[in-house]
Formats: structure tokens, C-alpha cells, sequence
């Protein structure tokens, strides 16, 4: 069932009401398709460095498991406990007008242990596993980012559908209502005026 038009006067002050709102919205509708644009693009840059940060991720889990039998015998040195970040620092940066978390750094335990007491392989064990653990908090941060620009270009496509098939197409049909009705009652009223133009000589020539 389709929709009922809603009610508009259909006077001169509605019609200029009408055409001023009709050139305000198709004014934004670019500036919205341009900012679609450049949350699409800022996306697609942000799956690029999403992917390289986990073929990182990927390489450093391959690599520790295939070693990952020596940990038990690392001359007592807890490479995992060394391996989790003390402190994670994080920011905000602004892409295509949006607030989006930014990975900055993180800090990892000293590692106070004697390099002649410990097992050689001691050394980068600890080394590929905080590269592990810092690329999977970079993922965290990139997945979040992502996240909320998604959901920000999500809102963005809905206003430009929004003004596209209904509030430009909408403000066009009233403006086309309200220009038919003035036309006919503009026609009506020269008709009436010669109406009784035709009256007022017949009856001076009756007189």
C-alpha cells in the first residue's frame, strides 16, 4: 500500500519554503556522497593494514610453535610472564571525520635474567613472542577501528538513500503539487475575472 503524501499548504510562501529546502538537501547529498567515498576508501586502507599486521601475527605463531617444546627448558626464565605487555599506550586520530583508536606503543617487562645462566634459545623466544603479542594488540586496535568506521559509513549510506529516494524525490512531488494547484487557481481566476467582464457589459448593454 503506498504511502500517503503528507499534507502541505499549497500557497506561494510553501512553494518558496519548498524550493529553498529542495536546494539545501540537493547541496548536502554531495558533501554525504563524499564522505561516503572517503570512509569506503579509509576502510579499504585499513583492511590493507589489518591483513599485513596479521601475516605478521601468522609468521611469529608459526614460528614459536615450531619451537615451542624448548620452553621447557629455559633455565627457569617464565618467557610468557616476560612476553605480556606492562603497558599498552594508545591514542585517537580522526580519518574521514571520525574518532578512531591508534595503536602507539607498548611496554614489555625488563628482562633481568643472566644471558650465561639461561638456554641460548631463551633470548628469542622472548623476542618472537612479544613480536606475537604486539601484533595481535595492533589487530585489536585495527578491528576496532574498523568497527567504528563501519558503522559510521553504515549511517552515512542511510542518509544518502534517505535524501536519493525519499526527502529529494518528496520536496520535487510537493513542489509539482503545489505549482499545479496555483496554476489552477490562477487559470480559475482569469476564467471568473472574464466571467464577469462578459457580465458587466451585457449588463451595461441592457441599461
Amino acid at each position: 500500500m503506498p504511502k500517503p503524501m503528507k499534507k502541505i499548504k499549497l500557497t506561494w510562501a510553501e512553494l518558496r519554503q519548498q524550493r529553498s529546502a529542495l536546494e539545501r538537501f540537493e547541496t548536502y547529498l554531495p558533501l554525504l556522497r563524499l564522505r561516503e567515498q572517503l570512509l569506503q576508501s579509509a576502510i579499504l586502507e585499513v583492511e590493507k593494514e589489518y591483513q599485513a599486521t596479521k601475516r605478521t601475527f601468522d609468521a611469529f605463531d608459526t614460528k614459536i610453535s615450531t619451537y615451542s617444546a624448548v620452553f621447557k627448558d629455559t633455565s627457569g626464565v617464565n618467557t610468557e610472564a616476560l612476553s605480556e605487555p606492562e603497558d599498552i599506550r594508545t591514542g585517537l586520530t580522526s580519518i574521514a571525520g571520525v574518532k578512531v583508536p591508534e595503536f602507539l606503543s607498548a611496554v614489555f617487562p625488563k628482562a633481568g635474567y643472566s644471558l650465561f645462566a639461561t638456554a641460548p634459545w631463551a633470548d628469542e623466544a622472548l623476542s618472537d613472542q612479544r613480536a606475537k603479542k604486539l601484533s595481535r594488540l595492533q589487530l585489536e586496535i585495527l578491528e576496532t577501528k574498523l568497527s567504528v568506521l563501519r558503522a559510521e559509513l553504515k549511517k552515512v549510506v542511510q542518509l544518502v538513500n534517505l535524501f536519493e529516494k525519499i526527502i529529494i524525490p518528496e520536496s520535487k512531488e510537493n513542489i509539482r503539487r503545489i505549482r499545479i494547484s496555483l496554476s489552477d487557481r490562477m487559470t480559475a481566476a482569469v476564467v471568473r475575472a472574464k466571467i464577469a467582464k462578459e457580465k458587466t457589459q451585457e449588463r451595461k448593454k441592457e441599461s
